[in-house]
């Protein structure tokens, strides 16, 4: 927009002007800008002859996005925001479902209205032991986060499943309404432990608190219009147990596919061994960095832990005593003078182990090593020492302009999350 400036020098400012600076005229919002009686620079609009419509999204995307979007943001968060918002819209449909059918299963019924009002109830008793186990896989959650949110929401609709189908066998009320509550105890940690790698993943300008504002108000607004939805399918369609039955599992399917394209959208820059076998991947094919929006579609969300055979078949997190005979370690040693990773290459993959304080540089230095190992075994060239030796040593050639790369890239490098916990020490 062009921009109208009207500014008055301090000194040409007499007393009763003082507290006014200037007025910014965008086209057709004028903003007044003064100082208070405390010094405090404010904003005042002092016209504003936009059409209603504008006036309202601008609204909206001040109460439900980070302040300065887009440019705040990293790539995919409206994509993101749009099947957030739609995933917990069927869930909370869900909900009001599987709490109707636990009270009729219960030997009550009641009204939707009555089923909206207990639905917190039922959360509790086995919900807490299935946070308790869940709780203990955090150092996963930190490495894939986007698998174990996906597993999350799964999770959720298996034990709300359980829920809706409870008045099919009310003898076994206490068992179905048990295991549902256990299922979506262990969604409710996997869901909050893996929020906050998300939202950072899209924190452009260190605006996590604002992003996460944000998302919890998008989230609340399409829990309330799924509650309402929910009620009326309860009153209506879902009144009966047929219709449960087909209305609950398309819920379930809209709700998983909102989640995993969730997942898809965001752009993780921390290094986990997938995300790491897929950058060194392409390196070593093409010579091209790729970024996080580059690798978000072609993550492996079902199965994180596959192994990847352009980047040196690498496996990472196995124990030292598994990996390395005792007789094998010096000689190793010696190939990797003061580096905080030992390779072992076997038949099917090779195994890095990380020393107890390894970063991400450090891992990134093994996978390297490992991708060129990978790439010069012929028949002929030498022994497996020599293979790593001449690994090791293009590795080091190569390595500063690769990791500068990276950084331009937006990539974290100063971690690595493996989500095993194994690493050695000397």
């Amino acid at each position: 927009a062009k921009i109208k400036i009207t500014k008055k020098e301090p000194e040409e400012i007499s007393a009763q002007q003082r507290p006014v600076l200037w007025i910014e005229n965008f086209d057709t919002v004028s903003r007044q800008y003064q100082f208070d009686s405390q010094g405090t620079l404010s904003v005042k609009v002092v016209d504003d002859s936009r059409p209603v419509v504008h006036k309202v999204v601008e609204s909206f995307l001040n109460k439900f996005f980070p302040s300065g979007y887009p440019y705040s943001v990293h790539e995919g968060y409206l994509r993101y925001s749009q099947f957030r918002v739609l995933q917990h819209f069927t869930s909370a449909a869900l909900s009001v479902l599987s709490t109707q059918s636990l009270l009729f299963a219960a030997g009550l019924r009641p009204t939707p209205a009555q089923a909206t009002a207990v639905s917190w109830v039922l959360k509790d008793g086995m919900q807490h032991v299935g946070k308790l186990i869940c709780s203990n896989l955090g150092a996963r959650m930190d490495s894939e986060p986007k698998s174990w949110r996906i597993l999350a929401d799964v999770l959720y609709d298996l034990g709300t499943g359980l829920e809706v189908l409870s008045p099919l066998c009310p003898q076994l009320f206490l068992e179905m309404a048990g295991l549902g509550n256990f299922a979506k105890g262990m969604a409710v940690v996997a869901a909050r432990a893996t929020r906050l790698p998300i939202y950072s993943s899209f924190a452009k300008e260190g605006n996590l608190s604002d992003l996460f504002a944000k998302g919890e108000a998008m989230s609340t607004l399409a829990n309330v219009l799924g509650i309402g939805t929910g009620i009326y399918l309860a009153s209506t369609v879902c009144s009966s147990m047929q219709g449960k039955l087909v209305v609950g599992p398309l819920l379930s399917a809209v709700h998983v596919y909102c989640v995993c394209q969730e997942m898809r959208a965001a752009p993780i820059n921390t290094l986990n061994p997938q995300r790491t076998a897929m950058v060194v991947a392409d390196f070593v094919k093409d010579g091209q960095i790729s970024g996080p929006a580059d690798l978000r579609y072609r993550e492996d969300l079902l199965f994180p832990g596959r192994i990847i055979e352009e980047a040196g078949s690498v496996k990472v997190g196995r124990p030292l005593h598994k990996v390395v005979k005792p007789s094998k370690l010096s000689r190793l040693r010696d190939i990797f003078p003061e580096e905080k990773f030992l390779i072992s290459r076997g038949s099917k993959c090779t195994d890095m182990v990380l020393e107890h304080n390894a970063t991400g540089e450090d891992a990134l230095r093994g996978w390297l090593v490992a991708a060129y190992a990978a790439s010069m075994e012929k028949p002929g060239y030498g022994s497996s020492e020599i293979i790593l030796k001449d690994a090791y040593e293009k590795m080091q050639t190569l390595f500063p302009s690769f990791l500068s790369e990276l950084k331009l890239k937006g990539w974290h490098t100063d971690r690595f999350l493996d989500g095993t916990g194994n690493r050695f020490a000397w």
